[in-house]
C-alpha cells in the first residue's frame, strides 16, 4: 500500500474522477490499480476563486515497488504507514482493578483501553449520566438554575460533550492513536466520515449516543461505573523504601476504593481536586492559560469572507477561521480559540455566582451565528504571581475573580455581560444590541467588558480586532457581539509526570488529559488517555513504557500556553 498526498480535484468532481486522477498522477493503466482508500479530504481556500478539494489517499497497486522507483524523490508518494492499533498488554488473572477518575474524552479512552486489555476498571464520575446531565445543563441555559455537579464541565462526557465535537489537533502522533480514537468513536455511533475529512466533528447530540455506547461496552468488558462519586481524597502511603504510593481513593460520601493505580482524568475545572492534590503533596505547578471573550458574527459573513463565491456550497459547509495577532509593545498574543461554525455561545460555569462562556455546534452547524473565543495568553510569573504553596493555585483564583465580576456585570442571575465591538473599541459601555443577535442563554445584559477583564487583556484585544478585520472583512463590525468571560481555555495547573506517564513523586498515580495540563481538546485528551492506560497496564504487568511512547510525551506536552490553540472542542 502506498500513500499519495496533495491530489487536487474540483469541488464538483464525480466519484469516478478520483480513481482517474490517481491513474493519471501515477501514470498507470486501469488494471494496475487494485483499490483506493481516502485517508483525508480537505480543501485549500487561500484563493477563494479557485477552491479545490485536496486528498490524501492510500492506493493498492499491482507493482508498488516499481511505482516507487519510477517516482523516486516525489515527497507526496511514500509507503503507507502501519496505522493498526495493537493492545500493549493483557491483564494477568486476578489483576488489581485500576481506578479512572473522570469520564471526559481522556477518562473514557483510558477506561475503554484498560477494559479491552482485561483490567476491569472502576470509573468514578462526580456528575450524572449523560442524559440526566443534558437535562441539568439545559436547566441553566433555559431557567438560570445551576447544578454544581452536573453542568457543562462535570458529568459523563466531560467538557467536550457540549462543544463542536472537534476531532483535530496539533499534536504529534507517530503511532496514529488519534485514528484509533476516531475508529472507536465510529464504532460507537459517530459518522464514518470523521475518518477522512480534514477537520472532523461530531456535534453534541451525536456525542451523547457515542458516550452511552462506550459506557455499555466498558461495562460489558467488566468495567464498573459509579456516578455521583466525587473524589474527595487520595490514600497515599509510603512503601518500605520510603516512596510515596497510591493506595486508594476516598469519595465525598466517605466510601473508600482500594487501588494500586489511579488515572487522574479530572478535567480543567476540578478546582477542589487541585486543592486536595496540592494538600496531599502531589507534584504540580502553575501553568499558562488564556482568558478573553466569545465573539459572534453572522455565519454567512464568515462564509463569504473565507469562501468567496463558493460560500454556501454544501460540499464545503460552514466556514471556520483561525486567527493570531502578536501585539506590538505589549509582548502579548491574541488568538481565536474553539471556533464554532454555525453554533452558539453557551453558559459553562460550574460554580455558583460565576459566569463562564464556551462555544458549541451541532453536527449540522446550521445555526445563524459563528462564534469563537478571542483570548489573550496569561503567564503565572507575570500576571498573577503567588507566594509559596499558594502560587500553584493562584491561576484558579485569577479565573474566579473574572468569573465573579462577569456574574455581577451580567446582572447576578447567570446572564452574561455583552458588548458590541464598536463600543468595546471606543471604550464605552453598550446600552443596546444591533443586528447580530447574541445566542447565549439564559440571556445577556449590555455592559462594559473592561469591568470584568484585566486591563492587559482589554488592551491586547483592542489592538487585535482591527488586525483581524484586515484578514476577515467585517470581523470588527460595530454590531458584532462580544460575550464574557472565557476563562476555561485550559487547566491553570500542570500535575507533574515523568516519561512513564506516572506522577513525579507518587507511584501509581497517572495524571492525564486537560486537567493535568497535557491536552487541549477532545482528540488530544483522548490520545493522552490511551497512552496513560497503556502505561498503567505495562506497570501492572511488570514492564516499562517504551522509548517511542516517551518521545510522544515530549512532543505533545511542550510548554505552550494552550495545546492545540484554536482547536479545543
Amino acid at each position: 500500500m502506498l500513500r499519495l498526498a496533495e491530489l487536487r480535484l474540483p469541488l464538483d468532481h464525480p466519484p469516478a474522477a478520483l480513481r482517474a486522477a490517481v491513474l493519471a498522477r501515477l501514470g498507470l493503466a486501469e488494471p494496475d490499480l487494485i483499490g483506493i482508500a481516502i485517508i483525508r479530504r480537505g480543501y485549500d481556500a487561500r484563493k477563494p476563486r479557485a477552491i479545490r478539494f485536496v486528498y490524501t489517499i492510500d492506493v493498492a497497486l499491482r507493482d508498488e515497488a516499481a511505482v516507487l522507483r519510477r517516482h523516486h524523490g516525489d515527497r507526496n508518494l511514500r509507503a503507507a504507514p502501519d496505522m493498526e492499533y495493537r493492545l500493549v498488554a493483557r491483564a494477568p488473572e486476578g489483576a488489581a482493578r485500576p481506578v479512572v477518575v473522570g469520564t471526559g474524552p481522556c477518562g473514557l479512552m483510558a477506561a475503554l483501553t484498560l477494559a479491552q486489555m482485561g483490567f476491569r476498571p472502576v470509573i468514578l464520575e462526580r456528575g450524572t449520566p449523560v442524559r440526566q446531565r443534558t437535562k441539568d445543563t439545559w436547566a441553566l441555559w433555559r431557567r438560570g438554575v445551576l447544578s454544581p455537579e452536573s453542568n457543562v464541565q462535570f458529568g459523563e462526557g466531560g467538557a467536550g460533550l457540549f462543544s463542536d465535537g472537534k476531532l483535530y489537533s496539533g499534536i504529534k502522533d507517530p503511532r496514529h492513536l488519534g485514528r484509533r480514537l476516531m475508529q472507536q468513536f465510529v464504532r460507537f455511533g459517530a459518522p464514518e466520515e470523521i475518518l477522512s475529512v480534514s477537520k472532523p466533528h461530531i456535534g453534541t447530540f451525536r456525542l451523547v449516543t457515542v458516550v452511552e455506547n462506550m459506557r455499555a461496552e466498558i461495562e460489558r468488558l467488566g468495567g464498573e461505573y459509579r456516578f455521583g462519586a466525587r473524589m474527595a481524597d487520595l490514600m497515599i502511603e509510603p512503601d518500605p523504601d520510603g516512596t510515596r504510593k497510591v493506595r486508594g481513593v476516598v469519595l465525598a460520601d466517605g466510601a473508600v476504593i482500594a487501588a494500586e493505580q489511579v488515572v487522574l482524568a479530572i478535567g480543567h475545572s476540578a478546582r477542589d481536586s487541585f486543592a486536595m492534590l496540592r494538600a496531599r503533596g502531589v507534584a504540580m505547578q502553575a501553568k499558562p492559560f488564556s482568558v478573553g471573550v466569545r465573539i459572534e458574527h453572522p455565519q454567512g459573513m464568515i462564509d463569504r469572507a473565507r469562501l468567496g463565491a463558493q460560500a454556501g456550497n454544501p460540499a464545503l459547509g460552514a466556514a471556520d477561521y483561525r486567527l493570531v495577532h502578536h501585539c506590538r509593545g505589549l509582548a502579548r498574543s491574541v488568538y481565536s480559540f474553539c471556533m464554532c461554525p454555525g453554533g452558539r455561545v453557551v453558559a459553562a460555569t460550574s460554580e455558583p455566582g460565576r459566569v463562564v462562556t464556551n462555544g458549541m455546534s451541532q453536527y449540522s452547524r446550521a445555526e445563524f451565528n459563528a462564534n469563537a473565543g478571542i483570548v489573550v495568553g496569561v503567564d503565572p510569573a507575570r500576571d498573577y504571581p503567588g507566594r509559596g504553596a499558594e502560587a500553584v493555585l493562584a491561576g484558579v483564583g485569577f479565573q474566579r475573580v473574572l468569573e465573579s465580576a462577569a456574574f455581577l456585570e451580567g446582572g447576578g442571575d447567570y446572564r452574561a455581560p455583552a458588548q458590541l465591538v464598536g463600543d468595546f473599541l471606543a471604550g464605552r459601555a453598550s446600552t443596546a444590541l444591533g443586528e447580530v443577535a447574541p445566542s447565549y442563554r439564559p440571556g445577556v445584559r449590555p455592559a462594559d467588558l473592561s469591568r470584568c477583564l484585566p486591563a492587559f487583556v482589554v488592551a491586547a484585544m483592542r489592538e487585535a480586532l482591527p488586525a483581524f478585520e484586515a484578514q476577515i472583512p467585517g470581523f470588527a463590525r460595530a454590531d458584532a457581539v462580544m460575550t464574557g468571560v472565557e476563562t476555561r481555555t485550559s487547566s491553570p495547573v500542570r500535575i507533574g509526570r515523568g516519561e512513564g506517564f506516572e506522577s513525579l513523586n507518587t507511584r501509581g498515580l497517572f495524571p492525564a488529559g486537560e486537567g493535568a495540563g497535557y491536552a487541549g481538546g477532545i482528540l488530544s485528551a483522548g490520545v493522552d488517555g490511551i497512552r496513560v492506560a497503556e502505561a498503567a497496564a505495562l506497570q501492572a504487568t511488570g514492564r516499562e513504557v517504551t522509548g517511542e511512547m516517551r518521545r510522544e510525551t515530549r512532543a505533545t506536552t511542550g510548554g505552550g500556553t494552550t495545546l492545540g490553540a484554536g482547536v479545543y472542542g
